[in-house]
């Protein structure tokens, strides 16, 4: 029995080598540039940004909401400038980067995951899945259980009443990576 495991070890080793050493170029993890070479946009968007709580660039202009799925923070930015920014707790389902508007509110009620909340700001619906910022009654931004289709974009109490106040229906939602 321990010759048919360590036969079958080794083919399997021998098929993942092989198989790593077939990789197309396209697929393969990209590889340092030269010093000298310039860098690339991608490797440019993979550096920390200077400061994180600055408006993402590419958000687009004027007064809108913008929501980074990456950083999990949201900005409010008014004609002139920000007016304030704070962490989010993301859904199971997120939208696709790209700007939306607000399409309904709701002042209270329950959430796909059973927990009251208030102050709903729904901008996008991804496979029957309404998406939107909310704060739960309670306070609580804890992460969704994995598995459960739920669009609710959790934030604080005091974050969801400032939402709540600046997106009203119409208002332009921009979702960045």
């Amino acid at each position: 029995m321990a010759g048919l495991t360590a036969a079958a070890l080794a083919v399997v080793a021998f098929l993942a080598y092989q198989a790593s050493a077939n990789v197309p170029e396209s697929l393969a993890k990209p590889r340092a540039a030269a010093p000298s070479a310039r860098p690339s946009e991608a490797a440019a968007a993979e550096e920390p940004r200077k400061d994180p709580l600055a408006v993402p660039t590419g958000s687009g202009t004027g007064v809108r909401v913008v929501y980074s799925l990456g950083e999990r923070r949201v900005w409010l930015v008014g004609a002139e400038q920000l007016t304030q920014t704070f962490p989010v707790m993301p859904s199971t389902i997120s939208p696709k980067p790209g700007t939306y508007e607000v399409t309904s509110r709701s002042g209270r009620i329950e959430g796909s995951d059973g927990v009251e909340i208030e102050h709903v700001v729904r901008f996008a619906t991804v496979d029957d899945v309404s998406i939107g910022f909310s704060a739960a009654v309670d306070g609580s931004m804890s992460s969704p259980v994995p598995g459960t289709k739920t669009g609710g974009v959790r934030m604080k109490r005091a974050d969801g009443d400032a939402m709540w106040t600046f997106a009203t229906i119409g208002s332009k939602v921009v979702v960045v990576p």
